[in-house]
């Protein structure tokens, strides 16, 4: 997102140049509608469908346990599932009091790339990487909420509340493409323990791996 805004920023300067130079034919765009224009073309991009979860993979979730949204629990071994999908932005109430900084206390990462999300990370531990079916970016989890605790719904970042609206609630098929470190997990939220949701999420976390009790401890 940075190198388009800076692409475009690049040619009102050349159009700024053009137009001192003694041609007045030619029209400076202002600062403000350069930036409008960016989030509209990033706006349109939010708006297409995102292909839904085939019908092998739907087929296959029917037998599985449900978390309290009815969406089926998976096994670690398990990398194509279907998820719960919501999203959010830095600037709802909520969020305020963070502002751009996610749980792992890095900055929440939205480019061409790379773009955060937030989950449960006794479901999704810490620094897991998947992608969405249909979708070419590479999201991470390194956010999480009090809402997503016990179950499997993955929280999209966005940029600003029209994206984050645009999305709204979807069931995609997802492909883990690396797993977190619960280790590191415990590392945070053992550290927080005055939260109840980290709580949740620290007691649910050492209950599928014990041997990380000694980690919370230290």
């Amino acid at each position: 997102m940075t190198f388009r805004f800076a692409n475009i920023g690049t040619l009102a300067l050349a159009i700024g140049l053009l137009a001192s130079c003694g041609n007045s034919s030619l029209t400076v765009i202002p600062k403000s509608r350069i930036n409008a224009i960016a989030h509209a073309r990033e706006t349109k991009r939010e708006s297409f469908q995102v292909a839904g979860p085939s019908s092998q993979l739907m087929s296959a979730a029917a037998s599985k346990p449900r978390d309290k949204h009815g969406m089926p629990v998976y096994a670690f071994s398990e990398r194509h599932r279907v998820a719960r999908t919501t999203a959010y932005t830095c600037s709802e109430d909520d969020h305020l009091v963070y502002g751009s900084k996610n749980a792992a206390g890095t900055n929440l990462r939205y480019t061409d790339r790379v773009r955060s999300a937030a989950a449960d990370w006794s479901f999704y531990p810490a620094g897991t990487t998947f992608r969405i079916k249909g979708l070419p970016h590479l999201y991470v989890i390194d956010d999480y909420g009090s809402a997503l605790t016990g179950t499997g719904t993955i929280d999209i970042y966005k940029p600003n509340k029209e994206t984050m609206n645009i999305w709204g609630r979807r069931n995609v098929e997802v492909q883990i493409v690396q797993w977190g470190s619960f280790a590191r997990s415990v590392q945070i939220l053992s550290q927080r323990t005055g939260f109840e949701h980290c709580r949740r999420m620290l007691a649910n976390i050492l209950r599928q791996q014990p041997s990380l009790a000694s980690v919370a401890k230290r």
